[in-house]
C-alpha cells in the first residue's frame, strides 16, 4: 500500500513540474488575470531563380527551354539585320518572351550570365555566331536581364526592404542578324546564375 501511495505522489509532483512552465495568474475577487505566450517563426535563407519553364513554381525544375530563330522561309534576309520569319520555343511561351522569377531574402541578389563561348554549327563546329548577336530586354526594369554575351544585373529590393527581393518579368530575346554565317543550325547556351550574401 505504501508503494502505491509513493508512486501516486511522484506522479502528482511530475504533473506539477510540467504545468509550472506555463504562465498563469489566479485572482480572487475583482481584477484581471493575464498570461503571456511567446511565438517564434523560423525562416531559412532562400534563393530562387527560374527562367522559362522553371519560373512557374518555387521548386527545382530541370527543364532547359530553347528559343529558335528560323530563317528557312526568308533566307534572303540573312545578314541584313532583319528579324527571323519564325520565332518559336520549346515551351508554350509567347514567341520570344521568356518568364523569369527571382526570390531571395538575405540581401542584394546579383544575376550573372555566362555562355558556351559562341553559337556553334552542329555540323561544322568551326563555324560560329557570337553571342553578341543575341540581344535582350525586360518587361520590368526592377528585374533587369544580364547580356547573353556575359554580364551582371541587380534586381531591385521589394519596397521597404533591404534584404528581400521577389520579382517576376518576361525577358525578350532577339537575333540581330548583322553577320552572315555559313549555312547550318547553330546551338549555344547561356547560363544565368543568382547569388546572394
Amino acid at each position: 500500500m505504501k508503494k502505491l501511495i509513493l508512486v501516486s505522489a511522484l506522479s502528482v509532483a511530475s504533473l506539477l513540474a510540467v504545468t509550472a512552465h506555463a504562465e498563469s495568474t489566479f485572482v480572487l475577487g475583482a481584477g484581471s488575470a493575464a498570461a503571456k505566450l511567446d511565438f517564434r517563426v523560423i525562416l531559412p535563407r532562400v534563393l530562387f531563380l527560374g527562367v522559362g519553364t522553371g519560373a512557374g513554381a518555387l521548386a527545382a525544375n530541370a527543364t532547359i527551354d530553347q528559343l529558335i530563330f528560323d530563317y528557312t522561309t526568308n533566307g534572303a534576309a540573312i545578314g541584313a539585320g532583319v528579324a527571323a520569319a519564325s520565332i518559336s520555343n520549346s515551351a508554350a511561351f509567347a514567341l520570344n518572351a521568356i518568364p523569369v522569377r527571382v526570390l531571395g531574402n538575405n540581401g542584394q541578389i546579383v544575376l550573372t550570365s555566362t555562355n558556351s563561348g559562341n553559337l556553334v554549327n552542329t555540323v561544322t563546329p568551326a563555324d560560329t555566331i557570337p553571342f553578341s548577336q543575341i540581344t535582350s530586354a525586360t518587361s520590368d526594369p526592377l528585374l533587369p536581364v544580364p547580356s547573353a554575351a556575359g554580364g551582371t544585373a541587380n534586381p531591385t529590393f521589394n519596397t521597404g526592404s533591404t534584404k528581400v527581393t521577389s520579382r517576376t518579368a518576361n525577358w525578350t530575346f532577339a537575333y540581330t542578324n548583322t553577320v552572315t554565317p555559313a549555312a547550318g543550325t547553330y546551338d549555344g547556351r547561356v547560363t544565368y546564375t543568382a547569388s546572394m550574401p
